[in-house]
């Protein structure tokens, strides 16, 4: 039960509602029960006070005259009050002058005490009550009768223990409309929470019922789960991204391992050519500039989570590209014995581009050169891949060099000089 209460709202609601209806209906309860046992004393104790007023004064003749016959006809008459189990009348001197009983062999009357205060007896009410006429103590009336104090305080509390009950009932009623209000809203709230934690779906949306606290909350809830998907698809793709741009500069960095260890061979077989040595070191030079670019995109975390590659516009002459691209495809074709044939205008050719990035065009020869084909068909082959590429590096190279704030003209003279170089 105490578990039950610690994990369900319902179950606190519940409890909740039942114990303070509980606790406000006792302490009605418990001052009703004292204000009446207090005001039924009070009356019982004003009632039998007047009764022996009235018996008192009606026998003060009977005591003057010294007729106990009319006493007693006076006591006789409570017998229409059940309720008054015995009386008696004293005279002045505190004698008992006349005496009655209900069932006609009751307790004799006690002397009369010099405390004529009311007090109860068990079950009985005691009552000396002192008759003054003219100033002079004439007589003095004792009445005993049930004090149905007890008897009173079970049926009240029999008929209070019958509104507790129906009141609780009310509560529980109460409550469970209330449950449709307050907390099947949360209810709701866990349960969507609980299929996202399983699904990882953050379309769930709780539906809202109220423009109150609650309905805030469920607002609340709902524009969270939006924030958070958005976020887990921003992170989806940025990892996707981070993917791609990782594949990218992988195959990039490749490229300049292959000239370099090519270069490395050349100084070992150089010896006495220092002209050999001196293009190696050139090489190994052009081909570190590159790598070095290539780790600094690498190290560029903004680059990572974007997945895009920085383009370093800058003039370049053309037939330096094409000298980055041949090194690249270099050592592959020596080792398959190609011979790659080139035939580049002699006068230079600048652009506006980025060194490194038109260098890949290495890539696009070596692939062309896959396989054992004859020598003689290798231009074929390399202009098979690299022309449909070369056109789309022209008009990108072109609409670059629009963009970046290049002349028409020059972007057009670059754009050809590609495609020469394509078409030789």
């Amino acid at each position: 039960m105490l578990s039950r209460l610690r994990r369900s709202v319902r179950a606190k609601l519940l409890v909740l509602m039942l114990a303070t209806t509980g606790v406000a209906l006792t302490v009605a309860v418990a001052a009703l029960v004292i204000y009446d046992l207090r005001t039924y004393h009070e009356r019982w104790v004003t009632d039998l006070t007047t009764q022996a007023e009235i018996l008192g004064r009606s026998s003060i003749a009977a005591i003057a005259f010294d007729d106990k016959r009319a006493a007693r006809e006076n006591l006789n008459l409570l017998r229409v009050r059940p309720a008054i189990m015995g009386a008696a009348i004293y005279d002045e001197h505190g004698r008992i002058f006349a005496s009655y009983s209900l069932d006609g062999a009751g307790d004799a009357p006690p002397p009369v005490p010099d405390d004529a205060l009311p007090h109860i007896e068990g079950s009985r009410i005691v009552l000396f009550h002192r008759i003054v006429d003219g100033g002079r103590h004439r007589a003095t009336v004792y009445i005993r009768a049930r004090y149905e104090q007890a008897e009173r305080l079970a049926d009240y509390l029999g008929i209070l223990g019958i509104v507790m009950v129906l009141s609780m009932l009310a509560a529980l009623l109460t409550s469970a409309w209330l449950q449709r209000a307050i907390t099947r809203p949360i209810t709701e709230i866990a349960h969507v929470a609980q299929q996202v934690l399983e699904r990882r779906d953050f379309s769930l949306r709780v539906r809202k019922t109220t423009e109150d606290e609650i309905g805030y909350l469920v607002d609340a809830f709902n524009n969270m789960l939006a924030e958070i998907g958005r976020r887990s698809d921003a992170l989806l793709t940025a990892d996707r991204m981070k993917d791609q741009f990782l594949a990218t500069l992988a195959h990039e960095l490749r490229n300049p391992l292959a000239p370099i260890s090519n270069a490395l061979h050349l100084l070992e077989a150089a010896g006495d050519k220092p002209q050999m040595a001196a293009d190696a070191r050139r090489m190994m030079a052009r081909q570190l500039k590159q790598l070095v670019r290539l780790v600094d995109d690498l190290l560029d975390v903004s680059r990572i989570t974007t997945g895009k590659l920085v383009l370093h516009l800058e003039p370049t002459n053309i037939q330096k590209v094409i000298e980055n691209a041949v090194e690249i495809a270099r050592p592959l074709l020596d080792a398959r014995g190609h011979q790659l044939v080139m035939d580049v205008p002699a006068q230079s050719i600048h652009l506006k581009g980025d060194e490194t990035r038109l260098a890949q065009i290495g890539r696009l020869v070596a692939a062309a050169q896959t396989g054992k084909a004859p020598v003689q068909r290798l231009a074929d082959r390399i202009s098979a891949v690299f022309v449909p590429v070369v056109l789309v590096l022209a008009a990108a190279t072109l609409g670059t060099w629009l963009l970046t704030g290049g002349t028409a003209q020059a972007a057009f003279t670059a754009a050809v000089a590609l495609l020469i170089i394509a078409c030789p």
